[in-house]
């Protein structure tokens, strides 16, 4: 699992989240796929530090757990 990602059965109910917030996943992906962008991730959520190589390994990681 990359290192953005945790899970935690007392956190959304074991849900992958971004590591260390209540951020699911599947709403990064989702956000993504409608048209966000880095700097999009960075306006509504200041305190998260995500980076394309982070985005990368999301979708990696979503794409293999749906396979």
């Amino acid at each position: 699992m990359p290192e953005i990602i945790q899970t935690n059965p007392k956190v959304l109910g074991g849900q992958p989240v971004i590591k260390g917030t209540r951020i699911p996943i599947a709403r990064v992906v989702a956000l993504h796929v409608q048209g966000y962008k880095i700097k999009d991730f960075k306006k509504d959520y200041p305190y998260l530090d995500i980076t394309r190589k982070d985005i990368k390994d999301i979708f990696d990681y979503y794409s293999n757990q749906i396979a």
